[in-house]
């Protein structure tokens, strides 16, 4: 059963994160590397690794609560979605010994970042569409990689990125999923930055990948079991995403808070009248709820049930994606001219706030997910 009310040791890792980030200057939009080591040394950032490989042993449940509250005090690391969550897990789940030997130790200290490329720019949502494709070289063994990749996170930060490609199933001949490690300095792997209007200290990636040549072991786990295994890092990436935004949805509300108790207005506090107090109120309900989603997808996982996290986790970055834009807004509204400026600090993160509803599934897409896989409706495609 998902428990409702967090554990004794779950308030007490909120409160030790929330009291770690507030004593750190606020990093959206600025390096982030003091913070991540940082965080990183206190056994936050690998906190849901295995302990075998330096990692706390808790799951994604702890992890997203670390995400949470570093971005409810104005400090969101945007690469734990993508390093521990999604590629640490893959790893840790199917990685061969010496993948677990050589990733997960230092993914889990801070001293090692790992980027995710999936999505290409002729397929998005549409993961079928992939056209990244892996052959096997057989003189050698090697793998050859050939394809494109758009909108990878921290490709400039990260010991090497974990690659979504296809390689042909000898027994029906038609392309299946795979995962491959590729180093940042691999021969034939070349990144551009994409110039993006949002301000975040991670930068977006489009990556050609011409003839990428890699060992036999650059493949992370079985070779038929790729849609498993992709999946297994697909539903932590949006219950991370939900921590996320909720992190930042509960930032702009405490300043929109705070602002509210101390702008006087005719003697009295402006969060006084109703035309404030019930948009705010609403917010906090809506990002209650969404964390609430957020809690049960990521307990299932962590208590294996696949099936069940997968559709609680798109519930979930649903329900965050909304709730952050909307608690934005309205604290950007609660500050007027204010909500502005760069002295608040608020005016980025209407552009920010988007991004839980767009990467890494769209909103329409988690809605055709629903009524697809839990209302049994007909598909439209």
């Amino acid at each position: 059963m998902t428990p409702v009310i967090e554990s004794d040791a779950h308030k007490s890792l909120r409160e030790a994160v929330s009291t770690f980030a507030a004593h750190h200057p606020r990093t959206l939009g600025t390096d982030t590397t003091h913070l991540w080591q940082a965080a990183a040394k206190l056994g936050y950032i690998g906190v849901n690794l295995p302990e075998a490989y330096g990692g706390g042993g808790a799951g994604i449940t702890e992890l997203a609560l670390v995400l949470e509250e570093l971005g409810a005090s104005g400090n969101p690391l945007l690469m734990m979605i993508v390093s521990p969550a999604i590629c640490g897990t893959v790893i840790s789940r199917f990685g061969t010994d010496e993948q677990k030997r050589e990733w997960l130790p230092p993914l889990a200290d801070g001293s090692r970042l790992m980027a995710f490329g999936i999505t290409e720019p002729d397929a998005g949502s549409n993961s079928h569409r992939i056209t990244t494709t892996a052959r096997r070289d057989a003189a050698t063994g090697d793998w050859v990689l050939t394809g494109r990749k758009v909108f990878v996170s921290g490709v400039d930060i990260a010991d090497a990125t974990l690659i979504v490609g296809r390689t042909e199933d000898a027994r029906t001949g038609k392309l299946k999923p795979c995962l491959f490690i590729v180093p940042r300095d691999a021969p034939g792997f070349e990144r551009r930055p994409i110039d993006m209007e949002l301000s975040a200290a991670e930068k977006q990636f489009e990556l050609t990948l011409d003839d990428v040549r890699l060992p036999a072991d650059a493949l992370v786990g079985d070779e038929d079991a790729g849609l498993l295994q992709l999946f297994a890092g697909l539903n932590p990436e949006r219950i991370m995403t939900a921590a996320f935004g909720i992190g930042m949805g509960r930032y702009a509300l405490s300043r929109a808070l705070e602002y509210a108790r101390e702008r006087t207005v005719w003697k009295t506090p402006i969060g006084a009248h109703q035309a404030i107090a019930h948009p705010l109120a609403q917010a906090h309900i809506d990002l209650e709820l969404a964390r609430l989603m957020m809690q049960k997808a990521a307990h299932l996982y962590d208590a294996g049930d696949d099936m069940g996290a997968g559709e609680a986790a798109n519930m979930a970055k649903y329900a965050a994606g909304e709730a952050c834009v909307r608690a934005v807004d309205q604290a950007v509204h609660t500050l007027g001219g204010n909500g502005l400026t760069r002295e608040f600090g608020l005016a980025q993160l209407i552009t920010a706030s988007r991004v839980a509803r767009i990467a890494p599934v769209s909103r329409e897409m988690i809605l055709n997910y629903v009524s697809h896989q839990t209302l049994g409706l007909p598909k439209s495609y």
